[in-house]
């Protein structure tokens, strides 16, 4: 059993990327928003045929040591506000004033927690405080508070809030609330970033726990043994029980991060911008010398949170985003049509205008070769409702809008990372619609080198299989002395090891690694450093906390240093009609980026058709495959 599956499941089409020890097999599915499982299980299946030539999901989940999963619905929902309200009873009166500091804070504290916010003072009398905790929890619900966080200045006040709240509304009760206590999902002293963490981890998990838990359900239909593991934004896996929400938020990027990492190394790049559009978003994300750029304290929409993230900012831009007129300018995004309805073109009833509907009347897009050749496209069903939406309103040809169309696309998606160019920048483009778009937003942010990864169609499943199964814990230490971090450093000790051994592996045969923070009383940073059991610790007036990573690793893939190829100059007899203008059509050269050597070169306009990809090489672009068959661009321009 040394076989490892690898999903990335999106808000449009889910990847499935299956590593046996010694090759990837690889295959894409339309994702079923109204029950994920279905998308999961069918894309397990396709994988099985690709891999035996028959269809056999219950010989491959047999075969699987683990399946690692990954999501971007946490994310699509909180870029698209989908989600229950969220409601906070704290013992600090100046708590959401901070929690509002900026812009950033202000909207998304609006849009999750708005009014849902009430105070309580803990220095009544115990029979005052019980009925004032009811009274509170029954506003909050009143207002529409499906869940509530619950915020004390310390742990010993909640504790305080915890036994009322237990004794007043006991879990069995249907009607109960779900309450999330903010000490026990970070020790961070940090007052505003430990409850936005918690705001952010209840609006994440109804949508998350009801998927995971009927996967699993059905896997064990199978008997199979191993668990589902849940692949997470710090670039490590865990089983559904053991995961937090809050750590689902941006995890397929961060398996791209991980791809990207990979290949960074490989071809030697110094600074690599990780482009990534699904089908509701554009992730982009940094490496820098081989390494992913991470936050010790990650941030969301421009909200601090308490936990380690990878440096990945989600903009709402993608295949499936609807493209309209607002002020008779033309926008994207950020609400998409997702899979279903999709894009018109799909033919499931979409009734908006997407940059895929653009993409095919344009003559990108070959109707009957879309998710190689097993969805064909209807360009009629395009024409009509951009006609409706967008040339009408604006009193222009249906040529003419699809031209704009597709500027206002490379423009938007041009911002999500112009800012973070350097001279030496290549941009890594994937996923499903970044092959085709790699080229139009790279010259206008400044980058000059694109790079499309043979994989570039389940790129964040091929970057998971790079990662192992990790716990982390942090736990602030009561007295920052020599004595209370040795007594903190072991209790984290022996709580890991509980937990490893409910997933399968010994703590001794893991890798483990401490870090000591210091920071000051409003949770600034002073400094990290490695800790060791009887290190000494004194920093009097300062808050200490220590950081517990553990590591069981997995079987990783192997990949080879880029070597040098001489150039092959290609042609190619196939042509495809594009429109570059409203009106001129080109008569542009495809090729297959799997039938080509390594070598081979040529130069744009001209479309590279990959697996369930299609890459567009624009005029003034010239295009190279690697000895690796990846697709290198470079801007003459």
């Amino acid at each position: 059993m040394d076989t490892l599956i690898n999903i990335d499941n999106g808000g449009t089409l889910t990847d499935i990327c299956v590593w046996d020890g010694d090759r990837f097999t690889y295959t894409k599915t339309l994702t079923t928003p109204h029950d994920l499982s279905e998308c999961l299980f069918a894309g397990i299946e396709k994988a099985s045929a690709a891999l035996y030539g028959d269809a056999d999901t219950e010989r491959l989940l047999h075969a699987t040591q683990h399946i690692r999963y990954s999501t971007t619905q946490g994310t699509n929902a909180l870029v698209e506000r989908r989600g229950p309200m969220i409601g906070i009873l704290s013992t600090m009166p100046d708590l959401f004033e901070r929690m509002r500091g900026g812009a950033a804070e202000r909207d998304l504290f609006d849009a999750l927690v708005a009014d849902g916010a009430l105070t309580i003072d803990m220095d009544a009398t115990d029979e005052e405080i019980d009925f004032e905790v009811v009274q509170r929890i029954n506003r909050l619900t009143t207002l529409g508070a499906a869940r509530v966080v619950v915020a004390g200045a310390s742990p010993e006040l909640e504790r305080r809030l915890r036994s009322v709240l237990l004794r007043r509304f006991p879990r069995h009760l249907l009607g109960s609330v779900p309450l999330l206590y903010s000490w026990d999902l970070a020790g961070d002293r940090d007052h505003p970033r430990r409850v936005w963490s918690c705001v952010l981890n209840s609006f994440l998990h109804p949508t998350m726990e009801r998927f995971l838990y009927a996967a699993e359900r059905r896997l064990k239909s199978y008997k199979v043994i191993n668990p589902l593991l849940v692949y997470r934004n710090d670039g490590a896996s865990s089983r559904v029980a053991k995961a937090v929400a809050l750590k689902t938020y941006s995890s397929g990027p961060r398996g791209g991060l991980e791809g990207t990492a990979a290949l960074a190394r490989m071809y030697g790049l110094d600074h690599t911008l990780m482009m990534d559009i699904g089908g509701t978003t554009t992730d982009v994300g940094v490496v820098r010398g081989g390494a992913v750029a991470a936050g010790e304290r990650g941030t969301i929409e421009g909200v601090g949170i308490s936990y380690p993230m990878s440096n990945v900012h989600s903009t709402g831009v993608g295949g499936s985003s609807v493209i309209s007129v607002v002020d008779r300018q033309i926008t994207v995004g950020p609400h998409s049509v997702g899979a279903a309805p999709g894009p018109a073109c799909f033919g499931f009833g979409g009734q908006e205008a997407t940059i895929t509907d653009v993409n095919l009347l344009l003559g990108v897009l070959d109707a009957d070769t879309y998710l190689g050749g097993t969805f064909r496209l209807d360009a009629e069903r395009s024409a009509a409702v951009i006609t409706e939406s967008i040339a009408t309103p604006l009193g222009i040809g249906l040529e003419e809008a699809l031209i704009r169309m597709e500027r206002a696309y490379f423009d938007a998606l041009a911002r999500a990372f112009a800012h973070l160019v350097e001279e030496d920048s290549t941009l890594l483009a994937f996923g499903g619609a970044g092959p085709m778009s790699a080229a139009g937003a790279a010259r206008p942010a400044g980058v000059k080198r694109v790079l499309i990864p043979r994989m570039a169609a389940v790129f964040s499943a091929f970057g998971i299989a790079f990662s192992d199964i990790g716990k982390t814990y942090e736990v602030g230490v009561a007295e920052p002395t020599t004595a209370g971090a040795a007594a903190t450093y072991d209790e984290m000790i022996a709580r890991a090891r509980r937990d490893l051994f409910q997933e399968g592996y010994a703590l001794d045969d893991c890798r483990t690694d401490v870090l000591l923070t210091v920071e000051h009383t409003d949770g600034s940073a002073v400094a990290t450093a490695p800790y060791r059991a009887g290190d000494i610790v004194d920093f009097p007036g300062k808050q200490v906390s220590l950081r517990l990573s553990v590591t069981a690793a997995l079987p990783h893939p192997e990949i080879a240093p880029d070597t040098h190829v001489p150039g092959i100059r290609v042609a190619s007899p196939e042509a495809r009609p594009v429109r570059s203008a409203p009106d001129q059509v080109d008569k542009v050269p495809v090729f297959v980026l799997t039938e080509m050597p390594p070598g081979a070169c040529g130069e744009g306009p001209a479309i590279v058709e990959g697996p369930f990809f299609t890459a567009r090489v624009l005029p003034g672009w010239l295009f190279r495959v690697t000895a690796s068959g990846d697709l290198l661009l470079t801007d003459t321009h």
